[in-house]
């Protein structure tokens, strides 16, 4: 298939990836940019996929507070080199991550953070929610697959979808700076915290009102 020049281009910025290795991707799945970051990978052509095994130590700890002091949120990503992790450009980054995990509330970095026993606990909760929507039992254990991959979708943070570009996720962004930056960078850690967390409150919209922040 013709492969349209802007995908080509926003193929590059997200991967690092040379012109023609991202129009053969690009060629290869029909034009769908997600699946060509993949093909890229796993074949080794993406400059973040070759960076990712490199050490990273340096970095920051970055805060955010919510107005009033109603959220408070400390997150570590770290980079290579001291400099990378002084530049604007990396603080930026790891701004724009502690705002988005106030709005966002992750539980978790990555989908293997996740405890084996919550994962069970969420299937369970899931298998018997879809039979008891009559479903039939030889399409549940899809369905349940289908749902487990929703919950880390909402609850982990890099597959969330950034606050601040929904049509993008966390972990696409950080591809995007590690390509951009030239150094692995990798989120480690975080702490979110909220006033009167687990008491009776009103519920607020947090993500709107962390939003109307910071345009």
């Amino acid at each position: 298939m013709a492969v349209n020049a802007s995908a080509v281009k926003e193929l590059r910025e997200r991967t690092g990836a040379g012109m023609l290795d991202c129009k053969k991707a690009l060629e290869e799945t029909n034009g769908d940019i997600d699946k060509a970051v993949d093909v890229l990978r796993e074949k080794g052509l993406s400059a973040a996929a070759n960076k990712a095994g490199r050490a990273a130590t340096e970095g920051t700890v970055e805060s955010y507070i919510h107005a009033g002091g109603r959220i408070g949120v400390l997150v570590e990503i770290n980079c290579e080199t001291d400099f990378v992790g002084k530049t604007d450009q990396f603080k930026n980054f790891a701004r724009d991550i502690a705002m988005h995990i106030a709005a966002a509330s992750p539980l978790y970095v990555r989908r293997e953070e996740v405890p084996a026993e919550v994962v069970e606990k969420e299937k369970e909760i899931l298998k018997a929610q879809a039979l008891n929507e009559g479903k039939p039992e030889k399409i549940v254990e899809k369905m349940v697959e289908g749902r487990v991959n929703k919950y880390y979708e909402e609850n982990c943070l890099l597959e969330q979808s950034f606050v601040k570009d929904p049509d993008k996720t966390i972990s696409q962004l950080l591809n995007e700076k590690i390509s951009t930056i030239g150094e692995n960078i990798s989120i480690r850690r975080f702490a979110r915290f909220e006033l009167g967390e687990g008491l009776e409150k009103k519920v607020d919209n947090f993500v709107e009102e962390v939003m109307a922040q910071v345009k």
